[in-house]
């Protein structure tokens, strides 16, 4: 042990039952943050305890060393004794911060420095004697009355909020949301989505929420073009549409969905004929493995849907050479209740926005550029049955209860012509928006998005769960604000257009509002997709809010008796969260009930759109049950936003997603690992040091809560990257799928260097991570000397 070591006194507190304890910081000098040594992780010296049932389960987590020296090089720091053990999320149904204030010998901040001794002659004194015994008589019985008051009111305000939580959210019956989807569902056969849009502008109204208006965009749309595409079999002559059935007027009149909703929004035009190639699901390793076999210039991939964003799939393809795509959904990878196996479907290529905007609102005046498609490759949808036909497969391929996956056989060749017609106008897409101010902090947003349906869409019913699960949670609130209540934030409530063409209206709204939600949006909640199964209740949530998002569940299941276990992840979520998450870093949620085989089989089939009818909603939940658990699970995560005074943000959480993010089988350079140990290091301290003061009521100054809540509101802003690759998050936080904890970026790189010469992409993936996770240090170590200086001046 180094001398420094010998000579630091020892400061762990034992047996203390909270979420993060806060040890020795009375020792630290004014004007200098200590900071953990990594190269002395075992000593302790410092120990943070945790609780929430153990809420960061982790061997050895619990013991830390002080700095010896404060400016230590990064290369210095060893890795080998970091721990990188997997960290669930808190489960305590008690929250992160009414701990804090059990601790009955927590030692201030504030500390005062002792008073200093005069002399005075006996006269002095003994007026200053009975002055005193007089004033401390009256402040003994003054404070006692003043202190039984405030103890009553500061135990007293967290279980007040509760209970008004659950009096609002008691209101929301499944019944009500079954009669506003109902109603909605009449109103998707319009044409035009402003039916639509001004009936739930009246509904929203008539419940009382203040200001709702419409925001309009003319944006550019790519549509069906007057007659269905179609793929025709050299070999036979044979022509299909996409959904499987012949070219003739006859099968079209009789077929049960309209062949034009089977498209790729922004592909090219034109027509094709060329063999088809089996590419699989299109990875960089199919992709190596196909040409060294074959020639794929010009020719047409078979691609399936799923494990990869298709627009990366897309570019590879582009790259690589090919000159058309027939894109499907194998039936083995969807769930056993689903039957979408045969029909057709809809894909946009669109990453987001207006394609005749890119990057600034379609306002008017706006530069428009002339973007009728996105890609080079002619894109079209069809129906697995479809496939079944070009590769002469029987349709049944389930035998004995296992599913044998679509293949197109190496040793035949297929030659088909494909031919795809689109047309593009400028339609407008109209968003509903409704405000509900804030009483103390009304400069403060929590945005709650939903969808409607829009014109030339797919005919799903999906939007309209959505549409009636947020004007529920509406109706329960606007009832108790009628009675004089208010939320602490405003609460903003968004129904979005043009969600299925690239999540079009949400990203018009942030680009045009951008300066003013980059300041003032704290979270989003999205309603995208409420209900697509009904086996497993699924949460999507930032890291900083995954704490909160499980003691959500845990305590919504306690209460129906059923406890399964918290399925919660940060993945990519195709939805108007979108925007919000990767170009405003503001931290997201997102509840869901999904098919438990939706769930282990690939992911990112959400991004083909079905025409579901409003009966196949209703046979997964008929009795609504399902959507008011989403509904109010939502509600008392946008209560409790609004409403807390410290925002309930973890960023702890945030530093181990980025040491967990860091495991795995890809080189990671010392550097990294150094980087996320101090990152980890300055959370900790932030967490103990500057939360759990803030949140004890005894210590909640104003300018305090103000400057803690500033910095947590930002925090995922420093892992927004400036290059990712197509379909791929700008916020590194975010993974591909629940089943890989790795950064996406990081890993599509080094799949990406094993075909090319040098590994210059993965070197420039490597620089995007490590500056990503050295601003968010910066930032938080930033956020620690503004607290130090503050509380140096008040000393």
């Amino acid at each position: 042990m180094g001398e420094n070591e010998a000579n630091l006194p020892n400061t762990a507190l034992q047996g203390k039952k909270m979420a993060y304890q806060k040890v020795n910081a009375d020792r630290r000098a004014p004007g200098h943050s200590q900071y953990l040594d990594n190269d002395d992780l075992q000593a302790t010296a410092l120990d943070l305890e945790w609780d929430m049932e153990k809420e960061l389960e982790e061997p050895g987590f619990d013991q830390f060393q002080l700095d010896s020296a404060e400016n230590q090089n990064l290369e210095n720091s060893e890795t080998a004794d970091l721990s990188l053990d997997p960290i669930q999320p808190a489960t305590s149904p008690k929250g992160r911060f009414q701990r804090l204030q059990e601790e009955s010998d927590y030692v201030t901040h504030y500390t005062r420095s002792a008073p200093k001794s005069n002399p005075c002659n006996f006269c002095r004194l003994l007026k200053l004697f009975c002055t005193a015994s007089v004033l401390f008589i009256s402040g003994i019985l003054i404070g006692y009355y003043t202190h039984k008051n405030c103890s009553s009111n500061a135990t007293s305000s967290g279980t007040l909020d509760l209970q008004l939580h659950q009096e609002i959210l008691k209101t929301i019956q499944a019944e009500d949301i079954r009669k506003s989807f109902r109603n909605l569902v009449q109103l998707y056969k319009s044409e035009n989505d402003i039916e639509i849009s001004k009936k739930i502008k009246t509904q929203w109204t008539s419940l009382g929420l203040e200001d709702v208006q419409f925001v309009n965009y003319s944006v550019l749309l790519n549509l069906p073009g007057p007659s269905p595409s179609s793929v025709t079999l050299s070999s036979s002559g044979q022509c299909f549409h996409p959904n499987g059935q012949p070219c003739s007027e006859e099968a079209r009149q009789h077929g049960s969905q309209d062949p034009l909703y089977s498209y790729a929004a922004y592909s090219a035009s034109g027509t094709l004929k060329a063999e088809v190639i089996d590419v699989s699901y299109g990875n960089a390793d199919d992709l190596n493995r196909i040409k060294k076999m074959k020639n794929v210039t010009n020719q047409i991939a078979l691609l399936k849907l799923g494990k990869l964003p298709l627009l990366y799939k897309l570019s590879l393809l582009e790259k690589a050479g090919f000159g058309g795509v027939l894109l499907y959904i194998d039936p083995c990878d969807l769930p056993k209740t689903a039957t979408l196996s045969y029909d057709t479907f809809m894909v946009s290529l669109n990453p987001g926005g207006d394609p005749s905007t890119p990057g600034y609102p379609s306002i008017d005046g706006s530069f428009r550029q002339n973007r009728s498609n996105l890609t080079s490759l002619l894109v079209q949808p069809i129906s697995a049955s479809l496939v079944a036909k070009l590769i002469s497969s029987p349709k049944d391929r389930i035998t004995h209860s296992a599913c044998s996956p679509l293949e197109l056989p190496n040793n035949e060749e297929r030659i088909v012509s494909m031919q795809i017609q689109t047309v593009t106008k400028f339609e407008t897409v109209t968003n509903v928006v409704g405000y509900l101010k804030g009483s103390t902090s009304p400069d403060r947003y929590i945005i709650v998005g939903s969808h409607h349906h829009t014109a030339y869409s797919y005919n799903g019913q999906e939007w309209a769960s959505s549409t009636a699960i947020i004007t529920a949670f509406i109706q329960a609130l606007m009832s108790r604000v009628k009675r004089g209540w208010r939320p602490d934030r405003t609460i903003v409530f968004c129904s979005w257009g043009g969600t299925a063409f690239g999540n079009i209206g949400s990203y018009e709204w942030g680009e045009d509002f951008k300066k003013v939600l980059q300041k003032n949006v704290v979270a989003y909640v999205s309603l995208h997709s409420p209900v697509s199964g009904n086996s497993s209740l699924y949460s999507v949530a930032s890291p900083s809010l995954q704490q909160l998002v499980a003691e959500k569940n845990n305590f919504n299941c306690s209460r129906r008796g059923q406890c399964p276990e918290t399925n919660i992840s940060s993945v990519q979520m195709q939805d108007d969260a979108n925007y919000f998450i990767n170009h405003l870093g503001v931290p997201t949620v997102r509840f869901t009930y999904e098919d438990i085989k939706a769930l282990e089989g690939p992911s990112f089939l959400s991004e083909g759109f079905f025409p579901k009818r409003a009966t196949k909603i209703e046979e997964m939940d008929p009795f609504f049950k399902l959507h008011e658990t989403i509904t109010k699970l939502s509600g008392e995560v946008i209560l409790q936003i609004a409403n807390e005074p410290v925002l309930p943000f973890n960023a702890l959480d945030i530093a181990l997603e980025v040491q967990n993010s860091l495991k795995g089988d890809q080189p990671n350079t010392p550097q990294l690992l150094a980087l996320a140990s101090r990152l980890r290091e300055s959370a900790e301290l932030f967490q103990s040091d500057e939360m759990r003061p803030a949140n004890d009521p005894k210590e909640r100054a104003p300018i305090r809560v103000r400057m803690l809540n500033e910095i947590l509101q930002d925090m995922e802003k420093s892992f927004l990257v400036q290059r990712a690759p197509p379909g791929f998050y700008r916020n590194i936080l975010y993974h591909l799928d629940g089943k890989t904890s790795q950064f996406s970026i990081l890993l599509e790189a080094w799949e990406h260097c094993k075909s090319l010469a040098s590994n210059e992409t993965l070197q420039e993936a490597l620089s995007e991570v490590l500056n990503s996770i050295n601003a968010a240090q910066v930032y938080f170590k930033a956020g620690l000397d503004v607290f130090e200086s503050v509380l140096v001046g008040k000393n």
